[in-house]
């Protein structure tokens, strides 16, 4: 059963985005906060981070993770109008997945990231994060998860990772995005962990976007090596998002500085890359189409972006100030 679900599964994001041509700046129209946190089933306290869209129809369904209390993270979703996100339909307001148990590689986080659609099961693939001991405070692996009633509840497909450290990468790999090509090769963009740096008051992890391959969406092929030219010293790259127009593929992504960036002047900023054979990209982030604001819940940072196509138009949704603490907001592309 598992195989031949995996085997005929798609990305539910694939289609065609409607954008510019390369070297010439897209641009967001940003329409303002979509959710907020404010104690929803008695346990969302803080953060709705990294939203994960899925298109419904009518309806999208946004997963995001979510905080309980300080030090823990559990997913969540709400359903908002496809045509207009501002306009919420409804809150699942238990956890679609509990913490895992002692030792697990999800023991004190889940974190949705991407979700694969096909004839209502969906599989979910999601980052967890454990406490450690030492210096570094934690670790990142990714797991998968799967639904066969239309995304409302999920169980694990195994208790360990898919992804996480390797012997060439030694610190930790948070899965951010899958596609699936025309011969059945899934392809993963993903952050893997090179090192940590000491900050002001602890230790700090940069992280850079590589790419993995696969057969059945469970066991993957990487190698390890950056897609994007970094633009300073230790820059953090992660989540992007990635949608296919004409004779080209497009990126959105999150990148940061390794000093100043808890809603300081190296925050997280939206940049953006274009490859035609998902293999080589092009960095321009001047192409991105979209910054901070003046003022208000996305003036010190934009984070985690997820673009999705709905029959009319194409959405961004995204994290602002505080990694999530800020709720999440959407913008449309300008046509």
């Amino acid at each position: 059963m598992l195989q031949r679900v995996l085997a005929t599964a798609v990305p539910f994001l694939r289609a065609c985005l409607l954008t510019k041509v390369a070297g010439v700046v897209m641009r967001w129209v940003k329409q303002g906060l979509v959710f907020v946190p404010s104690g929803e089933g008695g346990w969302m306290n803080s953060h709705a981070q990294v939203p994960a869209v899925l298109v419904r129809g009518d309806v999208l369904r946004i997963y995001f993770s979510t905080r309980p209390s300080a030090g823990m993270s559990l997913p969540a979703y709400i359903d908002v109008r496809t045509d207009d996100p501002s306009r919420m339909l409804a809150v699942h307001e238990s956890p679609l997945l509990e913490l895992g148990p002692a030792g697990s590689f999800d023991e004190h986080g889940v974190m949705p990231a991407m979700l694969v659609e096909r004839d209502n099961v969906i599989l979910m693939y999601y980052g967890g994060w454990s406490r450690l001991a030492g210096k570094a405070p934690y670790l990142n692996s990714s797991g998968v998860a799967i639904s066969r009633d239309g995304g409302t509840s999920f169980e694990r497909l195994f208790p360990g990772p898919i992804l996480t450290r390797t012997a060439r990468e030694p610190s930790s790999a948070t899965v951010s995005w899958i596609v699936i090509d025309a011969d059945g090769l899934w392809h993963m963009w993903y952050s893997t962990g090179t090192h940590w740096v000491q900050g002001d008051d602890r230790m700090e992890p940069v992280y850079v976007i590589c790419q993995a391959w696969s057969r059945d969406g469970i066991d993957w092929v990487r190698d390890g090596r950056p897609i994007l030219p970094p633009v300073q010293a230790d820059e953090a790259q992660i989540r992007p998002t990635i949608l296919y127009h004409g004779d080209a593929w497009h990126m959105w992504f999150s990148h940061r500085s390794s000093t100043d960036f808890r809603d300081g002047k190296g925050a997280y900023r939206i940049g953006y890359a274009r490859s035609t054979d998902l293999r080589r990209w092009q960095r321009d982030d001047r192409a991105a189409g979209i910054g901070v604001s003046e003022s208000g819940w996305d003036s010190k940072m934009l984070a985690y972006p997820c673009v999705v196509t709905t029959p009319k138009e194409v959405l961004m949704f995204y994290n602002g100030n505080g990694f999530g603490a800020s709720g999440f907001g959407w913008a449309r592309l300008e046509k």
